[in-house]
């Protein structure tokens, strides 16, 4: 008799659930809920490009929806699932993306004081207001500890938890004075399954505290408090409400409440996961291992690639973390990535592209493609950068900004996408390069998401430029089928993650 798992997969601008067979990896149904918040789920200000905040309200809702939703395509799919068959839920978000709560762990933007305010909301991912702050931390630590920055590529980002909270407390007083803790969507959903949204019994992910943190068992977890301290008081005295340990995304948060149980139609038995961030659970989704480098490619791309702990792993400038256990257990996780890729092809679809190309943005981006293609590289004249939202990797810097050049009154818009598709890949190159030289080896790149599975000259162009095999994952939800095999394994149906790999044709 089948068995069922749940992955539940947090995006930038919506969310899905995935049912899996965890028998053999097949992907049963799926079902996608847009945030009804913001701009596309976003909350921007226009007097502030740098700023971007989400409802949690939209989270909790996305729960409900994508679930039941799923459950009654795989009713009318197959004939034989049932609802009570499954048996484990896993999450994965993006991140670093904190949020203020209070003593129970409600979003501060739950109350009536502060539901307006967007200090009280989630800090997203993307979310670079705090870039002054994250400056100064890597000035601080580089100065009196430089073994936090040595595990973090050497620079901290305010893509990042601890300049989200500095920039918080700064601009928004009354809301950090509030908050008893921060707590990242990553733990806060599972706590939310659980029924348990207590910021002292969450059991908070090692991906997040170790790759945007600086969580260390090395120097007994977050950093000390009186290196926060010479930051700000509020950061040192935020450290006690925190958190001193993390777990992997193997480890069982606990059991689906009742409430929780009821409204999706499931069993109390359900186990839930310790979450993780979505690059990092679509790396497991997309096969991951030693040799493999797996792209998310998104809104922005997250690059993930693991190495054996018990193996010398030099650290390497300009990366995201290398954190024991961030992917899977055995293994330390090496993350990188670049800040906007489907975001700038997005940006110019919808604000340069003419209507010649078509009416609708599909249309636009199937006829670029198909004039593009026709094109041999450097043809056009035309030389982009990728840094439209700053460099994550591997210079670390959000003030940088994008450049087009060699445009003339004839060029046409087909030329600058191509273009623009031959920055990111120089980007992801670049990425290549530094980790490499550092002694991790990168025999072939698996991509993810739509953009990978859509556009085919996007991936040759890749191939082309990194000088590697580009691999597409079979699944177009490698986030989802990741967190759905760490649900399995919360379940007691595998022991641990690559067990369940090599059990299974799941990628």
């Amino acid at each position: 008799m089948s068995k069922y798992a749940i992955g539940l997969d947090y995006g930038t601008n919506s969310c899905r659930s995935l049912i899996v067979d965890i028998s053999n990896g097949k992907e049963l149904a799926s079902h996608v809920f847009n945030y009804p918040s913001g701009d596309a789920g976003v909350i921007v200000q226009k007097s502030d490009p740098n700023v971007a905040r989400q409802n949690p309200a939209d989270y909790v809702l996305g729960i409900e929806v994508t679930i039941t939703e799923a459950i009654k395509k795989a009713k009318v799919i197959d004939s034989n699932f049932s609802a009570d068959k499954i048996i484990g839920i896993g999450v994965d978000t993006t991140g670093s993306s904190p949020m203020p709560v209070d003593a129970d762990g409600n979003p501060l933007c739950f109350s009536e004081k502060f539901k307006d305010n967007p200090g009280a909301m989630v800090w997203l991912w993307k979310d670079h207001t705090s870039y002054e702050e994250a400056t100064i931390i890597t000035e601080q630590a580089a100065k009196s500890r430089p073994e936090y920055l040595a595990k973090i590529g050497g620079v901290y980002s305010s893509e990042w938890f601890w300049s989200k909270l500095w920039k918080c407390s700064k601009y928004y007083p009354e809301v950090f004075d509030d908050a008893v803790s921060f707590v990242e969507i990553c733990d806060w959903i599972p706590a939310v399954l659980v029924g348990d949204t207590n910021p002292l019994n969450i059991k908070r992910s090692v991906c997040a505290a170790g790759h945007k943190a600086m969580y260390s068992d090395q120097w007994g977890g977050l950093p000390d408090e009186e290196f926060l301290n010479s930051l700000s008081p509020k950061l040192g005295d935020m450290r006690k409400k925190l958190f001193s340990k993390s777990y992997p995304s193997e480890e069982k948060m606990g059991n689906l409440s009742k409430e929780w149980a009821e409204k999706l139609g499931l069993s109390t038995n359900v186990a839930i996961a310790v979450g993780a961030f979505d690059a990092h659970m679509g790396a497991v989704g997309a096969g991951v291992g030693v040799g493999t480098l797996v792209k998310i490619l998104g809104t922005s791309t997250c690059d993930v690639m693991v190495m054996p702990n018990n193996e010398n792993l030099a650290d390497i400038p300009g990366v995201c973390g290398i954190v024991d256990g961030s992917v899977k257990g055995g293994y330390f996780g090496i993350e990188a990535g670049q800040s906007a890729v489907g975001d700038i092809f997005l940006w110019f679809v919808n604000n340069l592209v003419p209507d010649s190309y078509g009416k609708t943005i599909d249309e636009k981006f199937k006829n670029l493609e198909a004039e593009a293609t026709k094109q041999k590289p450097g043809e056009s004249g035309l030389l982009a950068l990728d840094w439209n939202n700053g460099n994550r990797t591997i210079l670390v810097d959000v003030r940088l900004s994008g450049l087009l050049l060699g445009q003339t009154l004839h060029t046409k818009a087909h030329e600058i996408y191509r273009a623009l598709v031959e920055a990111t890949a120089f980007g992801a190159l670049a990425i290549i390069d530094r980790i490499s030289e550092n002694g991790v080896p990168i025999n072939e790149v698996v991509n993810c998401g739509g953009l990978a599975m859509k556009n085919s000259m996007l991936m040759q162009i890749y191939a082309d430029i990194t000088n590697r095999p580009m691999k597409v994952s079979r699944s177009e939800q490698t986030p989802a089928l990741g967190a759905a095999i760490f649900g399995a394994v919360a379940a007691g149906e595998f022991t641990d993650v690559e067990i369940a790999q090599k059990a299974n044709d799941w990628n």
